[in-house]
């Protein structure tokens, strides 16, 4: 079975962590799917890249959820959920997928 790149499961948990906060009315939910799909892309980030590049990466992941909210504001929300996961999943490729 193929494993998921890290840059979609990035990505994935921005995107799914809104539409579920948003869908069900209860950001919490949200929440717990970004941390699930965090957690889940640290693991493989520091697997592919080491400890320092996971670190990095796991602040931009946290950067780019805070990030787009200000955006949201600019751009929409949709607008911005998507930027912010497009910029994680490229950040992502770009330091642990793409060694594999």
């Amino acid at each position: 079975m193929a494993k998921v790149p890290s840059s979609v499961v990035a990505a994935s948990g921005l995107v799914g962590g809104y539409g579920v906060a948003r869908w069900t009315r209860k950001r919490p939910l949200g929440g717990v799917v970004l941390a699930a799909a965090g957690v889940a892309a640290a693991q493989q980030w520091r697997q592919q890249a080491g400890g320092k590049a996971a670190g990095a990466l796991s602040a931009a992941y946290v950067a780019a959820f805070a990030g787009s909210h200000p955006l949201a504001k600019k751009v929409g929300a949709w607008p911005a959920v998507f930027g912010a996961a497009g910029a994680m999943a490229l950040a992502s490729w770009a330091v642990a997928d793409r060694r594999g």
